[in-house]
């Protein structure tokens, strides 16, 4: 359960974090507009942050990337192999077309690729700094992820 709340707590904090410059700052939106945004999308994040650490953990157990590309290219991939599909569900809920779908996923992925390895350190960091950490368990070639909280050393990261 603790795995599930420092996730979905990481999530949310990196992500409105990250929204709300760009929703301010690069497109120019009224805070009230912000704040309207972030709070429609806490949400969506409060339901996919597990489950994507989840595939994200899952992925780097079962490839176990040993050089520092092959962990930036895994967080990539598990990043937009999750997302993506969630965006474009989001974007036909919201009653997009095919072409507004593309356009809008097409530019999205390169700020999806962007922040996929800052996001996946700033888990790490923020699941280490809280004392929980996923177990991998290997049974019959299959790989499962299993929370294990472990005492906290705050002279560590």
């Amino acid at each position: 359960m603790r795995l599930v709340l420092v996730d979905t707590l990481a999530t949310v904090i990196f992500f409105t974090i990250v929204a709300t410059f760009s929703e301010r700052v690069l497109a120019g939106m009224e805070w009230r507009q912000v704040l309207v945004t972030r709070a429609v999308m806490i949400p969506v994040m409060v339901l996919t942050a597990r489950p994507y650490s989840a595939w994200r953990d899952m992925l780097f157990a079962r490839l176990r990337p040993i050089r520092r590309m092959g962990r930036i290219l895994l967080d990539v991939a598990a990043f937009l192999s999750f997302q993506v599909p969630v965006y474009v569900a989001t974007l036909v809920v919201a009653g997009a077309d095919r072409a507004e779908i593309l356009t809008s996923v097409g530019s999205a992925i390169v700020f999806m690729i962007a922040l996929s390895r800052p996001f996946g350190l700033f888990l790490d960091v923020v699941r280490k700094m809280s004392g929980v950490h996923p177990r991998v368990r290997a049974a019959k070639g299959n790989v499962a992820v299993e929370p294990v909280a472990k005492p906290r050393d705050p002279f560590h990261l």
